[in-house]
Formats: C-alpha cells, sequence, structure tokens
C-alpha cells in the first residue's frame, strides 16, 4: 500500500468547483477525486495501485448489510419504522448543550462559513 503524502496546490476556482460537484456525484472526497486524476496521464506500468479510503471497506459493508436488511422488509413496514424514528427523535430528552464539530476542505472554506456565521447567516 502506498504512503499517503499532504500537499497544498493552487486551483483556479471553476476547477474547484468541477471537482467539488464531481466528488459529490461519486460520494468521495475531494482529495479522493485530486488523487486520481493523474491517473489518466500517467502508462499503465507507471501507475501505482489506487488508495483505498481509511475504513471504507467497513463502511461499505455495513452499509450492504443494512440495505439487505431493509429490502426484507415490506414497503409498508419500512414507511412504519421511519415514522417510529421519527416519534422517537421528537421524544429524544435534550441534555444539555450540544457540542458541533465543522470539518472544511480547506481554510478559505472555513473562512467563508465563519463570514456567513458572524453576519448571521
Amino acid at each position: 500500500m502506498s504512503k499517503l503524502v499532504r500537499i497544498t496546490i493552487t486551483l483556479p476556482k471553476d476547477l474547484l468547483d468541477a471537482a467539488d460537484t464531481r466528488a459529490r456525484r461519486l460520494d468521495r472526497s475531494r482529495s479522493w477525486v485530486v488523487a486520481e486524476a493523474p491517473r489518466g496521464y500517467l502508462p499503465a506500468d507507471r501507475m501505482p495501485e489506487p488508495v483505498p479510503a481509511y475504513g471504507s471497506g467497513e463502511v461499505a459493508d455495513a452499509r450492504r448489510r443494512y440495505l439487505r436488511a431493509d429490502l426484507q422488509l415490506s414497503p409498508a413496514e419500512r414507511l412504519r419504522e421511519a415514522e417510529d424514528l421519527v416519534r422517537l427523535a421528537r421524544t429524544a430528552k435534550r441534555r444539555g448543550r450540544r457540542s458541533q464539530v465543522i470539518g472544511f476542505d480547506s481554510y478559505e472554506d472555513y473562512y467563508e462559513w465563519k463570514k456567513a456565521h458572524r453576519a448571521g447567516a
């Protein structure tokens, strides 16, 4: 497995927006999309194997298990379970102040969020 290395790059905004759109469509991270781009330029004999995201196999396996279990239910049973979860969420006892962790892909994203947050948006 290849060692991961952090780099800093500068891209035109429209190119970054396109990469972000592609990442959302593929349900992947921005880093994954950017890391995959050079593969199109490398000769086949020089191309390293892709590095899977940490924990991605376990997450994918869990998603498949839940999907299979849900598909065993009838549509009416799935709807009933969804309604039960909504009722449960509404009755859950709130415990004091909640903490929230927010991640950003770049400092610029954080800065834009911070400006909007201070403006009351």
